[in-house]
């Protein structure tokens, strides 16, 4: 047991010692570029010159999501951290609002290297079936499918029957999206007989629970699970079924302690703290609030151990998170709701989200009440959920989140 954890701790130091050049480059030159940035190392006393390390950050507080969501209220809409000079290809805004800019260059959420262990190359077809709609998730795996040559089918979400017909007309052998989703699409073609024609899947967005591989293995042979989000583009991703989620070039990863925020070697749940190696966009200590451990890769180097949890309240649905404070908001202008609950459960293999209402005593029309609020969660929060009315609502949490991942 002691030589496995000194093998991973060696393994630590090593990509450690990698990133440590990148690391102190991207903090002077972001410090120099940005204000806002140069700022918070004042705060924390952290001499930009002086950061050789990696290790040399842990003294850097970690910027929450909450924190970055503020920044940008207060000082829209990039909260100071974007470069003056910094020219965004794409705008994006991601449920909070969180305002994302597309970094310049080919590829410039490093997404390529989850394709290539997928097996994605020039001739390839793929279906995306990410939003190309505000969120940037689309956009990610289209530009990294093109930079390596492949042929793009951009299906987005929502028209199962369509995305299936294309599939089977096309021949298309890829896919990238959500588990979930995936198997709605396999569903949706054996109902109406279409060719199958998908044999490989990177997805992410949602957990993917060994009975959902089991079940998508007959269907699409080689699945794999990769790790991201809207704010830092591709942050882990599987070579094989199984095999821990491998840390792409660009990028710190860390996993850190949830009392100190001090980097963690061992293989101890911590949240998962990004540093993007850019000077234009000072992302640097960012709480993606995802939970994981480290663990030892096929050939003894450092992975992720997948996506173990949540830090704080916010949860995620379908791929989107869920914020109870931006979910309040989208309910706040209608004055015959009392209280409110969101509940997310399992069902076959997708999440299901339901509404509970506490309707004032003067609502005459809970029917109308209930598509008032379904029509505000598909406009607000880009979600659909059942919205029901019930007699009576318990003091508690606002979001209640009861799926078992097993």
């Amino acid at each position: 047991m002691k030589k496995e954890i000194d093998v991973q701790l060696e393994a630590m130091s090593s990509y450690l010692e990698r990133c440590d050049r990148a690391v102190a480059d991207t903090v002077r030159a972001a410090a120099a570029r940005i204000p806002v940035f140069h700022a918070r190392l004042i705060a924390a006393g952290i001499d930009a010159a002086a950061v050789r390390r990696s290790a040399d950050l842990d003294r850097l507080p970690i910027l929450t999501k909450d924190q970055l969501l503020e920044a940008q209220r207060a000082a829209p809409p990039f909260g100071g951290l974007l470069a003056s000079d910094a020219e965004p290809a794409r705008l994006f805004c991601s449920p909070g609002p969180l305002y994302e800019p597309q970094p310049p260059g080919q590829d410039p959420w490093r997404w390529q290297a989850a394709l290539r262990a997928l097996g994605v190359r020039r001739g390839t077809r793929l279906l995306n079936c990410f939003s190309y709609h505000l969120s940037p998730a689309g956009a990610m795996l289209d530009e990294a499918c093109l930079a390596l040559g492949a042929t793009v089918v951009p299906a987005g979400v929502g028209n199962l029957d369509l995305s299936a017909q294309v599939a089977a007309d096309l021949g298309v052998d890829a896919y990238v999206g959500l588990p979930s989703y995936l198997k709605a699409l396999v569903d949706k073609a054996r109902e109406r007989g279409f060719a199958w024609p998908i044999r490989r899947a990177l997805v992410t967005g949602e957990p993917l629970p060994p009975s959902l591989r089991a079940w998508l293995e007959p269907h699409v042979p080689l699945v794999l699970q990769s790790y991201g989000s809207a704010e830092a583009g591709l942050l882990g991703y599987e070579t094989a079924p199984n095999s821990g989620l491998e840390i792409p070039e660009g990028v710190l990863v860390q996993v850190c302690d949830l009392e100190t925020g001090a980097t963690r070697s061992d293989d101890a749940l911590g949240q998962v703290v990004v540093t993007l190696l850019r000077s234009d966009f000072a992302l640097i200590r960012f709480g993606t609030g995802d939970l994981s451990a480290w663990r030892q890769g096929p050939s003894g180097q450092p992975r992720l151990a997948g996506i173990l949890g949540r830090v704080g309240e916010a949860i995620k649905v379908r791929g989107l998170f869920l914020h109870p404070r931006q979910a309040g908001a989208a309910l706040a202008g209608l004055p015959q709701i009392l209280a409110h609950r969101f509940v997310v459960r399992r069902a076959e293999h997708q999440d299901q989200l339901s509404c509970e209402l506490l309707a004032a005593p003067e609502c005459s029309d809970s029917e109308a009440l209930c598509a008032a609020v379904r029509e505000r969660l598909r406009s607000w929060l880009r979600l659909s959920a059942e919205v029901v009315c019930v007699p009576e609502l318990a003091a508690g949490p606002s979001i209640v989140d009861e799926r078992e991942w097993r």
